[in-house]
């Protein structure tokens, strides 16, 4: 297993470019796919690019402040005590990745944007805290976890279904989260995932220590370059800077609202998890001054995902203004019965994710051909929109879109992670295809 994961990692590393370059290569690669298969023109497809190069802006903002406040958040210094009491007792290597696994696999499956911070900070402390870790591994380990994200409580497709009044409800109905979420077959899958996976990956770490590259410790803010605690001149404005009482009474406003929220039946959504952790931290922090030094060092993660995320609007408004997304899923329905269809549902969300990764807004056009697919057949509803969402979160392990933010903690490049990630792909294809093959038989 190590010589299979020394071998994809040198050759990621050699060949592989950054992801704005893949993001890059993915445009023309839709473009020319769209003009190859759909007919549309090159000056037609270029319209479609540049009209929905724009369209991820709000969700672009939610994910900065999802990585800014998730980070605010486990600096602060009560999470910050309480994750090195997490990791106090790890001293071997390959523990701490089943640990680095686990702590993202479950933060995932609770909510996505938490899984992503929170595995990422908690791999990074462990690169500190464990000698011999091999850290790129690290935190590819803490990133897969990100694979149960859509069949947890945060999953894009069976939050819709279950939603009153959700696009498709004309033809199947709500479908609860009884049915998808916390089905048997869901439910066996993820805690198959949650026991294997981190299992598997403690067996790629490398033997040979010329094959380990540790934590550089210098790219990891302390807590004396962010936390001065200086009041400087005595003044009205500086003792405000410095108050507590400012961050204890926003913060406790922040969580009155919170309470509110859930007791009025909210949910759980992205913009209320954003909420929580931004006021959260504000409480948690106190001062004013300790929470915007902190915030400096933040505020450098959030880069990559600024430029990147418009470059993957434009490419799904390739795909649905032409047609291509469409003619995709109806290329892999025409092949199902109603025992297979799951399958190759899972499979048509795989392919399509590494063109355009946004599970709700592909699951709004990919969603009616496979509904009226298994209505045709006989085939389970619930089944067949899971595995559009289970393949989605499949070949996230090797799109870039969605581990830009744990690379920014992590100061890595993607070249780093990916030969790993590559081989955590074919393990999660074989568990994730085996249950949906499962389930399609069973509920057929």
């Amino acid at each position: 297993m190590n010589a299979v994961a020394n071998f994809f990692s040198r050759l990621v590393n050699r060949y592989l470019p950054d992801p704005l370059v893949i993001a890059v290569i993915l445009t023309f690669v839709t473009l020319l796919l769209a003009m190859g298969v759909e007919g549309t023109s090159f000056l037609t497809a270029t319209q479609y690019w540049g009209d929905g190069f724009w369209d991820l802006l709000e969700f672009t903002m939610q994910m900065a402040l999802v990585l800014l406040a998730g980070y605010m958040l486990a600096k602060a210094p009560l999470v910050d005590r309480l994750l090195d009491t997490l990791i106090s007792g790890v001293s071997n290597p390959r523990t701490a990745i089943i640990v680095a696994t686990l702590v993202g696999g479950v933060g995932s499956w609770l909510n996505w944007g938490f899984g992503l911070v929170i595995g990422g900070i908690v791999a990074q402390k462990l690169a500190l805290h464990v000698r011999g870790l091999h850290y790129p591994l690290a935190i590819a380990a803490a990133y897969s976890g990100f694979a149960l994200y859509g069949i947890g409580l945060s999953g894009s497709v069976p939050l819709v279904i279950a939603t009153e009044d959700h696009f498709l409800q004309d033809q199947i109905g709500i479908i609860g989260l009884g049915e998808t979420v916390f089905s048997p077959v869901i439910l066996t899958t993820a805690a198959l995932v949650i026991v294997l996976l981190p299992l598997f990956n403690a067996l790629l770490h490398p033997k040979r220590d010329d094959e380990i590259t540790e934590i550089d410790p210098s790219t990891v803010p302390t807590p004396t370059e962010s936390d001065t605690g200086e009041e400087g001149e005595r003044t009205l404005g500086s003792w405000l800077n410095n108050s507590p009482a400012v961050g204890l009474v926003i913060g406790a406003l922040g969580m009155l609202w919170v309470v509110l929220h859930f007791s009025n039946g909210g949910s759980l959504e992205l913009n209320t998890v954003n909420f929580i952790f931004l006021f959260l931290g504000l409480l948690l922090f106190a001062r004013p001054s300790r929470y915007l030094a902190t915030l400096q060092d933040g505020v450098r993660t959030i880069a990559g995902i600024i430029i990147q995320y418009p470059f993957y609007a434009g490419i799904m408004a390739i795909l649905v203004g032409s047609g291509l997304m469409v003619t995709i899923s109806e290329g892999f329905a025409s092949a199902a019965s109603a025992e297979s269809l799951p399958v190759w549902s899972f499979l048509s969300g795989g392919l399509i994710n590494i063109l355009a990764p946004s599970g709700g807004g592909q699951w709004a056009v990919q969603g009616p051909v496979m509904v009226e697919t298994a209505q045709a057949l006989g085939a389970d509803v619930a089944a067949t929109a899971v595995a559009v969402q289970v393949g989605d979160q499949w070949t996230n392990m090797i799109q870039p879109f969605w581990i830009l933010p744990v690379l920014a903690i992590s100061k890595l490049h993607l070249r780093d992670v990916m030969g790993y990630l590559v081989l955590v792909l074919g393990f999660l294809g074989v568990l994730f295809g085996g249950a949906m093959l499962t389930w399609g038989y069973l509920a057929a």
